[in-house]
């Protein structure tokens, strides 16, 4: 996040190019994952929430006897698994699924593990949709501080006690759910220490009453929209702004270096989909842009794609339905005011119903981008953001 973020410190002038060479030299200076809460180490978490992988996995640093010892017991695990006929879908239940979505909220996790658990719980048989992820997230407090919205790190959860650490702290609201240890939920839970109970609050004293992820819909959303609302700042999490239009990625981050971006207006990148991408490219670019050039409090960022686990700032993604689905999205046009409320849950455009309904005889999807080979099949057979980009069956 750092050296993408120095990127636009750099367009700005606040750093010279060896400091920006230095930055991206040193971000990541050895093997593992990045040391945030990202898209990555979410994932890890929340797998071994599901009951899909030893306890104390999610958070084992990279080079470490640990991280060993579970990468040989998991062998182990898996061959004792397959003589008893355990699988995968005797573990994962809709109590694993709901588990790991009360975990996500509390972590404050990457708005990935949206796409990723919805296209898992297909895959299991399992009734997963974001109204799921929007109860859970208003009950579930933010008890884990790590960037990028807060101040610690992947090795401070590590040593404040990992997963089973935080599975103590919430084993009041989890259900008791197979893993594939042979123990539960529960009694990974009831067995853990909490080491440090800043990194791991208490029920009782989270950093925030509701969960890191909110999913936010209303004219703008029908379908559904996602921010990491843990990593906005208070004084943008409602915001109104005229919109500036872009078709792709690449035309927001030349605005924002040519600094045509103004305080007060709402980046809008569309055909970034499921669909439309097609593959539903990552926005890190232009997100670490707005923070890297000082905006991330004065300017907000919406796409029908998604981010990076290391996004922060006002930026709503996964909206749906997507630009290439005939979603509002594609509708807009620069100077439409946009209107994000994040604790309302809602984004809206303010243009009258009778307009938009004008627009959409008239305004039809772009063209698409791919026209042969496997990304025009895929984009033919993706389903939306919102059933997490899975191939319709």
């Amino acid at each position: 996040r750092d050296s993408f973020e120095a990127v636009g410190r750099f367009k700005k002038g606040e750093i010279d190019e060896e400091e920006l060479s230095h930055l991206e030299i040193e971000a990541c200076p050895g093997t593992g994952s990045c040391q945030g809460l990202y898209t990555a180490n979410t994932m890890a978490c929340l797998t071994e929430v599901l009951g899909m992988s030893l306890p104390g996995s999610g958070s084992a640093l990279a080079v470490s006897a640990k991280k060993r010892r579970i990468a040989y017991e998991s062998g182990i695990r898996v061959v004792e698994l397959v003589r008893n006929n355990i699988c995968p879908r005797d573990i994962m239940t809709r109590s694993s699924f709901e588990n790991a979505i009360k975990v996500d909220m509390a972590l404050g996790g990457s708005t990935n593990t949206v796409l990723h658990l919805l296209a898992i719980s297909k895959e299991a048989e399992v009734d997963l949709s974001l109204k799921d992820f929007d109860e859970i997230g208003r009950k579930v407090p933010h008890l884990v501080n790590l960037r990028p919205g807060g101040d610690y790190f992947m090795e401070d959860l590590e040593w404040a006690g990992g997963i089973p650490a935080l599975l103590k702290s919430m084993q009041n609201v989890l259900s008791d759910c197979l893993t594939v240890s042979g123990k539960s939920i529960l009694d990974i839970a009831k067995k853990a220490t909490i080491y440090d109970q800043d990194v791991i609050r208490s029920w009782d004293n989270p950093y925030e009453r509701e969960g890191g992820i909110a999913v936010l819909f209303g004219s703008l959303a029908p379908e559904g929209a996602i921010v990491k609302r843990s990593a906005v700042a208070d004084s943008v999490k409602k915001f109104r702004g005229r919109a500036r239009v872009f078709n792709q990625e690449e035309e927001a981050v030349k605005a924002l270096f040519d600094k045509k971006i103004k305080p007060g207006e709402v980046i809008v990148i569309r055909y970034e989909g499921p669909r439309g991408g097609p593959g539903m490219r990552e926005m890190l670019s232009p997100t670490a842009t707005v923070v890297g050039m000082g905006l991330s409090n004065s300017v907000a960022l919406i796409t029908d794609g998604r981010f990076s686990g290391g996004t922060r700032g006002p930026c709503i993604g996964h909206i749906c339905p997507e630009a290439a689905a005939s979603g509002p999205i594609g509708l807009l046009e620069d100077g439409d005011i946009i209107v994000i409320d994040i604790p309302e849950r809602k984004i809206d455009v303010e243009i009258p119903e009778s307009e938009i309904k004008k627009k959409r005889e008239t305004g039809l999807p772009l063209p698409a981008k791919v026209k042969t080979g496997y990304l025009a099949r895929d984009a033919a057979l993706v389903g939306p953001a919102s059933e997490g980009a899975s191939l319709k069956k």
